[in-house]
């Protein structure tokens, strides 16, 4: 990865390594869907959201008891296994997602199922951060068939001075305000 080699000009040592997730996803489901409940719970007109979004709440209804508990429990068991990651690194830099972005309207005739699972195959590297709540900075990381991707730099708790420091020094070094993709051919609408 570009800024991979980017860093290790900067004078940071670069490693590569995977951070030990483990069964991390058993405690995202409770959690995430519990929030989608409460959410939806104060929304305004709840039968005007997305079916997979009424469907996610209903689950998050009945994993909000004893399976919302059980998974607010491992998190301490997962901040000290994933935290023992950083007594050797200080930052993880992953890509944002895993695929360019897909089509507009690609995932709107699908379940919940297959949008959670086309979700997480798209983007496997960002839902461990929100599980865990630690913070993390998405920077820009080029450009795949003209469309801007990028990457994420990832820390223990409390690392936000960190990454926003490294953020910076990146984006002073490669001037990421300069870049703009390739314009593409547009086609004139008629005059109205």
């Amino acid at each position: 990865m570009e800024l991979a080699g980017k860093l290790g000009d900067l004078g940071h040592t670069v490693e590569e390594a995977d951070p030990p997730y483990g069964q991390i996803g058993l405690t995202f489901i409770p959690r995430a869907t519990a929030g989608i409940a409460e959410r939806v719970r104060e929304a305004p007109f709840p039968a005007l959201l997305d079916r997979r979004t009424r469907d996610a709440a209903r689950l998050g209804g009945l994993l909000g008891g004893v399976p919302l508990r059980a998974a607010r429990r491992a998190e301490a068991l997962l901040h000290r296994r994933i935290g023992a990651f950083f007594t050797s690194y200080d930052v993880v830099l992953a890509p944002t997602t895993a695929a360019p972005p897909p089509a507009i309207g690609a995932m709107l005739r699908l379940g919940g199922l297959a949008t959670d699972r086309a979700m997480i195959a798209a983007c496997p590297y960002a839902w461990p951060w929100n599980v865990l709540g630690w913070p993390g900075v998405n920077v820009p990381a080029g450009f795949v068939g003209g469309l801007p991707v990028g990457a994420q730099l990832l820390g223990p708790a409390n690392s936000e001075p960190l990454l926003l420091s490294l953020a910076a020094q990146l984006e002073a070094e490669l001037r990421w305000h300069e870049l703009w993709p390739q314009p593409r051919a547009t086609v004139d609408s008629p005059a109205a």
